[in-house]
């Protein structure tokens, strides 16, 4: 067992990096002690009387309970490291200096570990950071991980990986938990119906002019609605059938996010979740051995009555608890929307990802146990970090080629760290005119996952 002294001030925010290495991420065993001194370091002690020295260059410069909390503290000067014990060519100092001791008996790093996974995992950054785009979300602009070019690296992944090589430098004999690549595949229910009506027919005509550039499309749009209407052809975004049959077929279970209310926005109430085809469609995926989760509305991910409103609508139809689930819009605020989730009894939601860029948020690609920056806990429920969402992908790329090259980056970085590659596909996105020319891509990536899953 490693016995770990750390210093007495911000004592919940270091325990709590402390619990998401040891225990979430490495699963091995440890022992806290508070330093009763002035100390601005970790100390591990490992049983062959050997030490690691984190170097604390972060928490110690905020003495007073939560002063932390200040965009003053947000890192700004990045500098890029390289040494024997990475896994990458170099790794991002967010705290700290680029620098490793090693002794004979002990090893000091310069480089502040703990407060890089807090730093990243929290999103404590985009609490003091006031800059939002035009949902009242933060951009990934905004943020240390796109400024200084380490968004598409699982940068905490890393940090782990580089803590594990100091550790067995100085001779550590304990065992790692093992982990498997996996995969989280779900699909956001939007809409269910492209021509609910001949005004959105007219709609999606004008659009195939306007937008798509095309004088034929509009009469596909116009032949294919009097298919549906008439009940000759199902309506294209109905897809589910479609989507169970591709993951059955490679033995990968599908999550459906289905919304159940919402406020007087546009982005609300394209379908009433009492429905009887909506019903029957739930019903289906429960058959068929898949998953129904809540997508709340676009105002819900700060409201907690309308949380409520709507988990409690959607189970009512749903006959079962909904304990899982994704925010529409990818709307999320620190930590206000995590407390919901955990709130309202939810065993993991799926919300970290910039919906205008492809990355790592959060920094990881393993599920983990989020805190709360303000009530200073950890939370029960967990996070399970979005890693692409086609939408986002479609729409930074522009080809498929190069669709196809940035989904193969991402599925081999996280095979890398035997972590889990969560995919968004919307239902709507296979027959969405500007979204279905990538649907291909989507059979091609379930593949792609099962010939690394296979590979050790």
């Amino acid at each position: 067992m490693l016995t770990i002294t750390i210093p007495a001030n911000n004592r919940n925010e270091r325990i709590y990096a402390l619990d998401v290495l040891f225990n979430q991420f490495l699963n091995i065993e440890y022992k806290v002690i508070i330093s009763s001194n002035i100390t601005e370091e970790y100390i591990i002690n490992i049983e062959n009387k050997k030490r690691l020295i984190i170097k604390d260059f972060f928490f110690s410069q905020y003495p007073k309970n939560l002063e932390y909390l200040q965009k003053s503290a947000i890192p700004n000067h990045i500098l890029y490291f390289q040494h024997p014990s990475l896994v990458e060519i170099d790794i991002p100092i967010l705290f700290g200096k680029g620098k490793i001791d090693i002794e004979k008996e002990t090893i000091v790093s310069h480089i502040d570990i703990f407060a890089t996974l807090f730093f990243m995992l929290t999103r404590w950054e985009e609490y003091v950071n006031p800059i939002r785009d035009e949902h009242q979300r933060f951009p990934h602009t905004a943020s240390v991980a796109y400024k200084e070019g380490f968004l598409n690296r699982p940068i905490v992944n890393e940090y782990i990986e580089l803590f594990w090589n100091l550790l067995l430098e100085l001779g550590y004999k304990g065992k790692r938990v093992a982990r498997k690549f996996s995969m989280l595949l779900t699909h956001d229910v939007d809409e269910i119906q492209r021509y609910p009506n001949f005004k959105k027919v007219i709609k999606g005509m004008g659009g195939d002019v306007l937008y798509r550039k095309s004088l034929s499309l509009p009469f596909k749009t116009l032949y294919d609605y009097m298919l549906v209407s008439t009940k000759r052809r199902k309506d294209p975004y109905d897809s589910f059938d479609e989507i169970m049959d591709i993951s059955d077929s490679l033995n990968i279970e599908s999550h459906f996010f289905f919304m159940s209310g919402g406020t007087t926005t546009k982005y609300d109430n394209r379908y009433n979740i009492e429905n009887p085809r909506i019903k029957k469609i739930i019903e289906k995926i429960k058959k068929r051995g898949h998953f129904v989760g809540l997508h709340p509305s676009y105002n819900a991910y700060n409201n907690s009555k309308q949380f409520k409103i709507e988990k409690e609508a959607l189970e009512k139809v749903n006959e079962a608890p909904i304990t899982t689930g994704r925010e529409h819009y990818l709307r999320f605020e620190v930590p206000t929307t995590w407390q919901l989730w955990e709130d309202n009894g939810f065993e993991w939601c799926s919300n970290l990802a910039y919906a205008k860029s492809a990355g790592f948020r959060t920094g990881s690609c393993y599920p983990y146990k989020p805190f709360n920056i303000l009530s200073q806990k950890k939370l029960t429920i967990t996070e399970r970090p979005l890693i692409m969402m086609e939408v986002t992908f479609a729409e930074a790329s522009k080809n498929i080629k190069k669709f196809d090259i940035m989904v193969n980056y991402y599925l081999n970085t996280v095979k890398s760290y035997n972590g889990e590659f969560v995919l968004l596909w919307h239902n709507a996105s296979f027959k969405e005119a500007s979204i279905a020319p990538y649907s291909p891509s989507y059979k091609k990536t379930l593949k792609r996952f099962k010939e690394l899953e296979k590979l050790p």
